[in-house]
């Protein structure tokens, strides 16, 4: 296996939202857009936000969902360190109304955590010093496996109406 090379997130001051497991950078909470309460995304485990913007991610294959929203076709999207299931990216919508989520990510609350600008940088400089690598080791050995990360088409949602 070669050498992992991340996206990283410069500190701007803003929160960034990492991988729950790996505590991989994925996105600055400046690229959530879906923050009026009328836009309640969700997903199989609950209460999700849509990104415009995310890093760090593996696209897998194309998906025709069907949605709280109508038809959608979707890609799951996996943290590239460690291959948790983190959410989906819409690919392209079946009605003229939900095109705007088009190009844009579904990252569910329960698999992302918000970083501090604090925490972002302790956490970034520790992946500097080498501990990243030990991690990572950890990662592969371990065999970090839910079992229950996969959405079903009968179960996937985008927000409530």
């Amino acid at each position: 296996m070669g050498r992992l090379l991340l996206v990283s997130l410069p500190a701007t001051g803003a929160v960034t939202y990492r991988c729950k497991h790996c505590d991989t950078p994925l996105a600055y909470g400046t690229d959530i857009i879906s923050r009026v309460a009328i836009y309640l995304f969700r997903c199989k485990n609950g209460k999700a936000y849509l990104f415009g913007k995310v890093v760090n991610v593996n696209v897998g294959d194309k998906d025709d969902r069907v949605m709280t929203t109508g038809m959608h076709t979707v890609c799951d999207i996996f943290c590239v360190a460690c291959g948790s299931i983190l959410g989906w990216k819409y690919l392209a919508a079946a009605e003229k109304a939900q095109r705007y989520k088009e190009g844009k990510f579904i990252l569910d609350r329960g698999r992302v955590v918000a970083a501090s600008p604090a925490a972002a940088a302790a956490a970034a400089a520790a992946h500097g010093n080498g501990m990243w690598q030990d991690h990572q080791q950890q990662q592969q050995t371990s065999g970090d496996d839910d079992g229950d990360d996969q959405d079903s088409d009968e179960e996937s949602s985008d927000h409530q109406d």
